[in-house]
């Protein structure tokens, strides 16, 4: 019988391939995207990563395993340092201001979306929701990397900093935490988590989509 994790990943394939043709993951990988598109996504991405390390952190609070604890902790402490540093990478002196900037719409239904699971649901249907944001961002990195210059590229260091082995890594564990947390859960709260899992990436696409819109709220 295959994992939850297996299980997930099968259900999100056709999102997968979704992101991986959007034209700004491709801009990206080509190293054709506008530089103000960059820097609205790198904006949005410490808005949305400052919400994500507490995510991180409220996981940890309801883990009960020692090991899933240190997990997230440890996750949100990277986080707010090793991820957060690309970003003053990319946007120099106003990488402290971005994480206080306005969340856009799909950047605020994101975080809002991982949020109620840390709140209404279970520990498993949280980690599931916060899953997507490790997996999807590995994959990109990944598939990126077959193909783009990292030398020549200038969103050389972002492809090169998720397709890191450590990286991966990170993401290895953050599924097996999940695959261990959805063992142990009821059909009812697997379900529910799969549901916050899918979710998730679809959001994933919808973030990625928002920053090639340079998305503002409308009124």
């Amino acid at each position: 019988m295959s994992s939850f994790t297996e299980q997930a990943w099968q259900a999100v394939a056709p999102i997968v391939t979704a992101i991986e043709e959007h034209p700004f993951v491709t801009g990206v990988g080509d190293g054709s995207l506008p530089s103000q598109t960059f820097a609205h996504y790198m904006t949005q991405d410490a808005v949305y990563l400052h919400h994500y390390s507490r995510m991180l952190s409220l996981a940890a609070s309801q883990a009960t395993d020692a090991r899933h604890i240190l997990f997230w902790t440890q996750s949100s402490a990277r986080a707010n340092s090793v991820e957060l540093k690309l970003h003053e990478g990319f946007l120099g002196d106003n990488a402290a201001a971005a994480k206080r900037a306005e969340p856009s719409p799909t950047c605020a239904a994101y975080t809002a979306h991982q949020a109620m699971q840390g709140s209404t649901g279970t520990y498993v249907s949280l980690t599931a929701s916060l899953l997507p944001c490790f997996w999807i961002y590995e994959h990109i990195g990944a598939h990126l990397l077959t193909t783009a210059d990292l030398e020549q590229n200038p969103y050389g260091a972002w492809i090169s900093s998720y397709s890191d082995p450590s990286f991966a890594a990170s993401s290895a564990g953050a599924r097996a935490v999940v695959d261990e947390a959805a063992a142990v859960a009821g059909e009812a709260d697997r379900a529910a988590a799969m549901a916050a899992f899918v979710t998730s990436a679809r959001y994933e696409w919808m973030f990625w989509d928002a920053a090639w819109r340079r998305e503002v709220w409308p009124v």
